[in-house]
């Protein structure tokens, strides 16, 4: 038996007036999905729990059956076990986003916050940003004074770890969550490490903000990564391991470090795809022959990410979120489940949305999500579809841990 889990980050949504009341999951085109679905176990799962942060650093620790309210210390130091960032006592690590800020002339904490990712920076245009603003020397000393080092990374998640900090009693803020707003609100606050933040930022600010890649990005019509905004803070982590836990030998394929990092901290084996970006662009077909060849070889278990319904909700595309999901449908799901039914053996596939992802507000939501659980050796005969609503109707699982025993009939 092999067992595969695709997760389509954010795309579960609330109805959406453009659609005519629809959810994305309802209104997109997703005839191979809901062929699945028909024979499949259809069900809704609280994958974020109350009183944490609803996120992918919570729903996707909780789908690979690592509870949150245990082992969550904060998302960033998930996504710095990525790279190998050993995070020593009294280290903190902080995701430090690449921004875009409103171009105008108003004081810092009275901007708005037009983009959670510089844009959609580019990585290499986002490398040189990050690695000029450490070395500029008014930003390089006020960071050598908060013990500040950046681990950049070739996208807008960049990794900030500072010795020696306090941040009891801090207030840090996801920027996807508040995009189109004005920042004063949000700026960090709470303690006296806040203000040593706060003045990081607010001279990346005025560093970055007439940089030649900034300028280039302007003079072709996109948003300067003007900015960089400090949140997901935390100490060290460690996770139970996969296979103890469950007896399955995984793998994990995915663009963003933080399934990166959740894999390793839990055992699980890390597949990089050429080409998959974490944005709509990826490279899905990589990903799908990844898998495949995983599970060909001595992998009993695969699990499939995938970004982009997600960063298309935060970007306000909507219709970027109803391609991403139609893709899931004919690039991943379809050729995945065709291949593997070629293949003749047993096999058992959960999809999953991480967390809900709002059109409305562009950020994300802790209530329950769909869940699917299809198995190649029978017809459940349920008849139901992929969506919000049917979810509703099926099983209902109040811890997303439950999801990997149910998918494992454990």
């Amino acid at each position: 038996m092999k067992y595969v889990l695709v997760i389509g980050d954010g795309m579960a949504d609330n109805p959406v007036s453009e659609l005519g009341g629809k959810t994305p999951l309802e209104y997109a085109d997703t005839s191979g999905i809901d062929a699945l679905a028909r024979k499949s176990l259809i069900g809704s799962v609280k994958t974020c729990p109350e009183g944490l942060p609803p996120g992918s650093d919570t729903g996707i620790l909780s789908i690979l059956g690592a509870d949150p309210n245990v082992c969550y210390t904060g998302r960033s130091p998930l996504e710095a076990a990525a790279t190998g960032i050993k995070l020593k006592s009294g280290d903190v690590s902080y995701r430090c986003n690449m921004i875009a800020l409103e171009d105008s002339d108003l004081p810092f904490s009275e901007k708005k916050i037009l983009s959670h990712s510089g844009g959609s920076v580019e990585g290499e245009q986002s490398l040189e940003l990050i690695k000029d603003l450490f070395a500029h020397p008014d930003f390089s000393a006020l960071a050598e004074k908060a013990h500040m080092t950046v681990y950049p990374a070739p996208s807008f998640r960049h990794i900030a770890v500072q010795g020696s900090a306090d941040i009891k009693g801090i207030k840090l803020h996801p920027p996807h969550d508040h995009l189109g707003e004005v920042i004063g609100a949000y700026l960090p606050s709470g303690c006296e490490n806040a203000a040593v933040l706060l003045s990081l930022m607010e001279l990346a600010h005025k560093v970055l903000d007439k940089h030649p890649i900034n300028e280039k990005r302007r003079a072709e019509s996109k948003l300067p990564a003007n900015g960089i905004w400090f949140w997901a803070e935390g100490t060290g982590v460690e996770l139970e391991s996969f296979y103890e836990k469950f007896g399955k030998k995984g793998a994990v394929i995915s663009a963003v470090p933080l399934c990166h990092g959740i894999a390793n901290l839990s055992g699980l084996d890390v597949i990089m795809v050429d080409g998959a970006t974490g944005e709509i662009d990826t490279n899905l077909e990589g990903k799908v022959n990844a898998c495949i060849d995983a599970l060909d070889s001595d992998y009993d278990f695969a699990a499939v990410h995938v970004e982009a319904p997600d960063e298309c909700t935060h970007n306000g595309d909507l219709k970027g979120k109803l391609q991403s999901i139609e893709w899931l449908d004919s690039r991943v799901l379809t050729p995945l489940t065709k291949a593997l039914d070629e293949r003749a053996f047993d096999y058992r596939l959960l999809f999953v949305s991480d967390h809900k992802t709002l059109t409305s507000t562009r950020g994300h939501d802790g209530d329950p999500v769909p869940f699917m659980i299809y198995d190649s050796r029978y017809d459940t005969g349920a008849g139901l579809l992929y969506t919000e609503i049917d979810g509703q109707k099926g099983p209902y699982l109040e811890k997303g841990t439950d999801l990997m025993p149910k998918l494992f009939e454990l």
